[in-house]
């Protein structure tokens, strides 16, 4: 030092094997000192290096327990060393297995796709990747979908944590996500929240377009416990609830020789619809009149009013439709499909 020549500060070990009790793994023995030798704690920028840092910062925090990757077990003993050298009680020690693929290999950056980013731009909810997460470990008395922060901190017992590595099988995350999506529209505070990102996401996509905050509520709401992830609207399964599709009118007729009439029957049950109709109020309305047709069978006459609204042949039911439509557009796509 006094002839400023370049240095780093290295910590002296103690010789010999030192134990300490993990509160996963148990008793641990390390003989750090002969198989790294002394560890550097001051590199030569003047630096400190993780392991003093960590038990600097840790102590200074009053850390009263340190819950960690297993591949940090091995380093534990120079932090419990350091501790002792510097006078300090040390915090209780828990090494968590690691986090793996289905397939046991390790997660890595280099897969690109397990960076918590992805999945939020992917339209993930937080709750979802935490319940994932924590379904596939150990530290609960038994797994299931669905749980909640709150309902994850009360039954989480450190003492439930096997040595086991985790298996992420995120072929399930679609599922996870359905649950608490459901649950975010069904909660007044969290749905408004949807429905302020969805419509962000909308304006991005349609950037002429304006989107009413009540029609974007009402759609979640009707297609609640059938979405994944809330992106799932920007798909072309939903661009009917955004854009008018183009039907052409013989499509609808090689449907049915009755699709005019159909278009009639449907004109009137619109126009006698109440703001507030349900579900199955509409759904029976529609059987009831429909089936008054000569030669079209109930199920055809759904197929021609799903074209009529939505051009596609498949999605959610006409009445799903109608309701998420509201009374006017629906009107206007089938007066337009079937009666013009």
């Amino acid at each position: 030092m006094a002839k400023n020549m370049p240095f780093v500060v290295r910590f002296q070990l103690p010789s010999g094997a030192h134990s300490f009790q993990d509160l996963v793994y148990g008793w641990t023995h390390h003989d750090v000192a002969s198989v790294e030798g002394d560890p550097v704690i001051l590199k030569g920028d003047g630096f400190p290096t993780y392991h003093l840092a960590n038990v600097v910062d840790d102590y200074k925090m009053a850390v009263s327990h340190v819950l960690r990757g297993e591949e940090w077990l091995i380093s534990t003993t120079k932090h419990l060393l350091l501790y002792q050298a510097l006078g300090w009680h040390p915090p209780e020690y828990a090494h968590l297995p690691l986090l793996l693929n289905k397939d046991g290999s390790k997660l890595s950056k280099r897969q690109g796709d397990i960076f918590i980013q992805h999945f939020v731009q992917k339209g993930y909810l937080p709750d979802t990747l935490l319940d994932i997460i924590t379904n596939c470990g150990s530290g609960f008395s038994g797994n299931q979908t669905g749980r909640t922060l709150p309902e994850l901190i009360q039954q989480y017992n450190l003492q439930s944590i096997s040595t086991h590595s985790a298996l992420l099988d995120l072929e399930k995350l679609p599922e996870f996500s359905r649950v608490h999506l459901t649950r975010w529209i069904e909660g007044a505070d969290t749905r408004a929240q949807l429905v302020a990102q969805l419509q962000t996401l909308l304006q991005e996509k349609f950037k002429d377009l304006i989107f009413d905050r009540e029609y974007i509520e009402r759609i979640l709401v009707l297609r609640k416990g059938h979405l994944n992830i809330l992106t799932d609207l920007l798909s072309p399964d939903y661009s009917y609830l955004w854009v008018r599709p183009a039907v052409h009118q013989e499509d609808l007729h090689g449907l049915s020789s009755e699709a005019s009439d159909i278009g009639r029957l449907v004109v009137q049950i619109l126009q006698n619809v109440r703001h507030d109709t349900s579900l199955d109020v509409l759904s029976k309305e529609l059987k009831n009149h429909l089936q008054q047709l000569k030669t079209t069978k109930y199920s055809t006459s759904m197929k021609v009013l799903r074209l009529a609204l939505s051009g596609r042949e498949t999605g959610p039911s006409v009445a799903e439709m109608m309701l998420s439509l509201g009374v006017e557009e629906s009107m206007i796509r089938v007066q337009k499909s079937l009666l013009s």
